[in-house]
């Protein structure tokens, strides 16, 4: 296993950045805002030939209210997991009592932590970190994170550490070269995006699969503001969740990072392979739910339905819900819908049954014959219209693209088929290939025709072909 570096502090000390230097991306938001970071963020990095795998935490602000004891709980779990803890504090805010807080509870725990003293451009940096020495973690490493500086120098401090500890005694073996961190997948297996309204489970739905409290899952809506990549494995089948934050209408969305939230779950259904979409049957079927869908289907993701908090309802309003259902998201029957309760666990079981049928059909392979024998089925069953006096033709069909899965159908005059049609065909593939859970898409495309702009050259070789069939009966 390569190794954990978990980052820890108070709120606001640039943990966030340094995680997006660590590992070369911007999988973590960034914002001058105290308390941004909430879920424990995970990601692969490599300095030179030293992979590591770095987690961000969210802030330590010492406060026993419900969001903050959660966030904590993350941290701690984080740095149980870590083989290295790097300490962070802000060079320019200079040593808090919070800082002293969080340096004694790393002591007394036994953890090996570096201390690493951010903000420093600018800065004299032995004045600025003389007063960190009182923490009693060794030397204060300074680094200047939104600028990427003494980021080289750390990394080796933390490979040398790691090193040290591995050749001691019981130790875990050599640090892995970069041969083993280049065969390592970064988000394996089936990806699978979570997405809904705030509060409306989804969270709660990811631990519940999970069966630990690996993301924050609270009654406040908007707690989730990061899209969170979880990698776990089920019945020998690789998996990546990937937690996400509720969208809500554009016109309700005024602050800045919750703009920014909606903008990575947008990229989180990207790169998703399929969607998992929670809708909150006690708060009824809204108009931001079958726009969130339209999203997915537009991206041509494979789906799942979650009607959660399903077990809290009454029969009348269950009825209810379900006839909201057929009414609002009935262009949704290829996708599989599970009545489920999150916080229970009523029928989550199921939903990574549904998951794996719904990628195995956005991924399946099709054969030209196939699909040209069952184009002539569709066509034999319910021939295409007339289009000025001429039956449209559908000749032949091949696969043309995977998730979604793309058919393209050759013949003539297609441009011409009415939509009515187009649904026939869909439907009809999709029945006869069994695709359950993905969409499908059409494409249509018209062949060349040899004789087109000869019409003039065939009609004076008749002419004159017939001039000289005159003369020669006039000869006669």
């Amino acid at each position: 296993m390569i190794p954990v570096i978990a980052l820890v502090g108070r709120p606001n000390v640039g943990k966030s950045t340094l995680f997006n230097q660590l590992t070369r991306s911007r999988d973590a938001l960034v914002a001058d805002l105290p308390g941004l970071t909430r879920d424990r963020q995970y990601g692969i990095g490599r300095a030179g030939g030293f992979p590591y795998m770095a987690v961000d935490t969210g802030g330590l602000s010492g406060e026993a209210e419900t969001m903050d004891a959660a966030m904590a709980r993350q941290t701690r779990q984080a740095i149980a997991e870590a083989d290295l803890v790097l300490l962070m504090v802000d060079a320019r805010a200079g040593l808090t009592a919070l800082d002293e807080s969080i340096a004694r509870r790393l002591r007394s725990d036994g953890v090996q932590a570096l201390v690493v003293a951010n903000k420093t451009d600018g800065l004299d940096i032995d004045s600025a970190t003389a007063e960190f020495h009182a923490l009693g973690l060794g030397p204060i490493l300074p680094i200047a994170a939104a600028h990427g500086r003494g980021i080289t120098v750390l990394m080796q401090r933390v490979r040398e550490e790691l090193e040290l500890r591995r050749a001691e005694p019981g130790g875990e073996g050599p640090v892995p070269d970069e041969g083993e961190a280049e065969a390592l997948d970064r988000w394996p297996g089936i990806r699978v995006a979570v997405i809904g309204r705030p509060n409306a489970g989804k969270s709660t739905l990811i631990n519940r699969l999970l069966g630990e409290e690996r993301v924050l899952a609270t009654p406040i809506a908007g707690t989730t503001r990061d899209s969170i990549f979880i990698p776990f494995s089920r019945d020998g089948q690789d998996y990546t969740l990937i937690d996400t934050a509720g969208v809500r209408r554009r016109a309700r969305v005024h602050d800045t990072v919750e703009k920014f939230s909606v903008i990575k779950t947008l990229k989180a259904i990207e790169a998703a392979h399929v969607v998992i979409m929670v809708l909150d049957a006690q708060a009824g079927i809204a108009d931001q739910d079958a726009h969130l869908l339209g999203i997915a289907l537009e991206a041509g993701r494979a789906l799942v339905l979650a009607v959660n908090k399903w077990d809290g309802l009454e029969p009348d309003s269950r009825e209810m819900v379900r006839r909201d259902l057929e009414r609002r998201l009935g262009f949704l029957r290829f996708a599989r819908l599970r009545l489920i309760s999150a916080l229970h666990g009523t029928n989550v079981g199921h939903l990574l049954e549904d998951v794996r049928e719904a990628y195995a059909s956005a991924f399946a392979q099709l054969s030209t014959p196939q699909l040209s024998r069952l184009l002539e089925s569709a066509v034999a069953e319910h021939q295409p219209p007339l289009v000025g006096h001429r039956r449209i033709k559908l000749r032949y069909a091949h696969q043309g693209g995977q998730n979604p899965p793309v058919i393209v159908i050759h013949g003539n005059q297609t441009e011409a088929l009415p939509a009515s049609y187009k649904r026939f065909l869909e439907n009809f593939f999709r029945k006869h290939l069994g695709l359950v859970g993905t969409p499908l898409r059409l494409e249509f495309k018209t062949g060349r025709n040899p004789f087109a702009g000869r019409r003039n050259v065939l009609t004076e070789r008749q002419r004159r072909k017939r001039k000289r069939m005159l003369r020669h009966v006039k000869g006669r």
